[in-house]
């Protein structure tokens, strides 16, 4: 789901902040929300019961200055996914594009709502939705959202998890209702990962004990 990032480039750290201080949700939306038009690369990790080892997937985010949202695959494969109101068009290598209505595709719905929030830094939109938990400290803290209607099995995702430093978000960490776990790694874990190729380590990673 969803970055994050810097005006034009990757999602970046702002000024030192002190490293014992401790944190909220208001103060970790507040850094990571970014107005205007935005891209950063990612490195999505997918487990399955079925894989014995995670697929890696990488590509990267872009976000408008109308506030269309694109996330591309470049690697194992090429995909380009386009968010434009109510509607996404989805490419890939020797097929017609296909634009299709936001209701046929509730995930893709859901990515660029919750994307939407983080670049906001709306606190009250992901609340409507979720229940924010905020820990750790100002360089190295988290942010869990529960879905509050997970409970009653109208959710796929069981919980989502925030890793970041600073201003950087670095990592998202997924849960599905299946039990199964992604996780993307943004900006400077994302390019910390091109040399990481062990599971623990780009778990350890993604929640900031290494890069």
């Amino acid at each position: 789901m969803l970055t994050l990032l810097c005006s034009a480039g990757p999602l970046c750290a702002a000024s030192p902040e002190p490293a014992s201080a401790q944190v909220d949700p208001a103060w970790i939306l507040s850094k990571i929300a970014r107005p205007g038009a935005i891209t950063t690369q990612f490195v999505e990790l997918r487990g399955s019961a079925l894989l014995k080892t995670p697929l890696r997937v990488e590509g990267r985010y872009a976000r408008d200055a109308d506030a269309t949202l694109v996330r591309e695959v470049t690697a194992p494969y090429h995909e380009k996914i386009t968010l434009k109101g109510d509607t996404a068009t989805l490419e890939r290598d020797g097929k017609k594009p296909r634009t299709f209505s936001l209701s046929r595709a509730p995930e893709l719905a859901d990515l660029q709502k919750g994307f939407g929030a983080l670049l906001s830094g709306d606190a009250s939109q992901l609340e409507q939705h979720y229940t924010l938990t905020a820990g750790g400290t100002r360089q190295a803290w988290q942010l869990k959202l529960d879905p509050k209607d997970a409970a009653a099995a109208k959710a796929p995702v069981r919980d989502l998890q925030l890793y970041g430093k600073g201003a950087e978000l670095r990592c998202i960490e997924t849960t599905s209702d299946k039990g199964e776990v992604q996780r993307t790694l943004l900006a400077g874990a994302a390019q910390a990962a091109a040399k990481l190729t062990e599971g623990d380590a780009l778990t350890a990673l993604c929640r900031g004990h290494a890069g």
